[in-house]
């Protein structure tokens, strides 16, 4: 198994970035090759193993994921992000397992949502975000008819069944990734922040017929390189506004537009307008106790959205066709 890790950065993950490097040499299976694809404006990190190649991009989550790769010559590829840790034998146990379980993209669990406190999983719940499954032990992340996705919350295998898993890490082949497209949702890019990007890939790969699968043994794990910001409620803003503008048209794009089912589509209609409607109550109430800038974030994704979503862009996109599996 011949394979190359592609990696996207800002160059600014410091030691955590060194802590990936120093985890790729130790891999029981050797990469070919090490592209670190860096947004154009920054500097190269000072931190280096010597032997990784940096190439230069355009900004954003997407588009420093949604690339050609003409520099890979490997038939499978590594993505990750410049946080990732990944034990010796990482890379070996993503390929055998899906090798064993015939899949054609794996990504490791890296965020145990079905470990987070029981109050946090009931309220995440209700309000439509995180939905946690008790019944059902097939899939360990499903996306739902309102756009946000549930999870196992007792996994029993090390390998299950995805419809959506976390983006730091992800294995498959290089003709699978590139038939994804994933050009096509750079959309994604223009909010503040690319949120759910990750869940726009995996989605799609199963939408396209791909068999995507979540290792729950790996070893590998996420160390987050986020840093704190001087000033928190812009950014609690930003991420708001991000949130509810990119869930919106991933909702229309990926659930409303490809179901022909009627009732299904009403059905998907009535559970929009039920997490829309808790959240819009529950920013209305925080306007009211002074804090109106999540509010207007809120409304102001909602009505960007709207807006895209009858933009003459959008409308001459190429429509997602859910494969009819047997």
């Amino acid at each position: 198994m011949e394979y190359t890790v592609v990696i996207r950065t800002l160059g600014q993950a410091g030691d955590k970035y060194r802590k990936l490097l120093n985890s790729l040499l130790t891999q029981t299976v050797q990469p070919v090759a090490i592209l670190v694809y860096i947004a154009e404006g920054y500097e190269l990190p000072k931190e280096t193993i010597g032997v990784e190649k940096y190439i230069f991009v355009k900004k954003g989550m997407v588009a420093q994921r949604a690339l050609p790769y003409s520099e890979v010559e490997t038939p499978y590829v590594l993505f990750l992000d410049d946080d990732v840790y990944l034990p010796p034998t990482g890379v070996e146990t993503l390929y055998n397992e899906m090798i064993e379980e015939k899949g054609d993209v794996i990504s490791p669990c890296v965020f145990f949502n079905h470990q987070i406190p029981i109050k946090n999983k009931i309220r995440l719940t209700l309000l439509g975000r995180e939905v946690c499954r008790l019944i059902g032990n097939r899939w360990s992340f499903k996306v739902l008819r309102n756009g946000a996705f549930s999870y196992n919350n007792n996994p029993t295998k090390a390998v299950l069944e995805a419809q959506s898993n976390a983006g730091p890490c992800l294995f498959c082949k290089k003709e699978d990734f590139l038939a994804t497209h994933l050009e096509d949702e750079k959309w994604l890019d223009d909010a503040y922040y690319a949120f759910p990007e990750d869940q726009v890939l995996f989605y799609k790969m199963y939408c396209q017929g791909l068999k995507v699968l979540t290792s729950y043994d790996s070893g590998i794990m996420h160390l987050d390189a986020s840093t704190t910001v001087a000033n928190p409620e812009e950014k609690a803003r930003k991420v708001v506004y991000s949130e509810y503008r990119n869930k919106l048209i991933f909702w229309h794009r990926f659930i409303f537009l490809p179901e022909t089912n009627m009732l299904l589509k009403l059905w998907s209609v009535i559970a929009l307008v039920y997490t829309l409607g808790i959240q819009f109550f529950k920013y209305i109430i925080l306007k009211c106790m002074g804090k109106s800038i999540l509010a207007n974030a809120f409304m102001d994704g909602l009505q960007d959205a709207w807006s895209y979503l009858h933009s003459t862009e959008y409308k001459r996109k190429k429509r997602i066709l859910k494969y009819e599996k047997k």
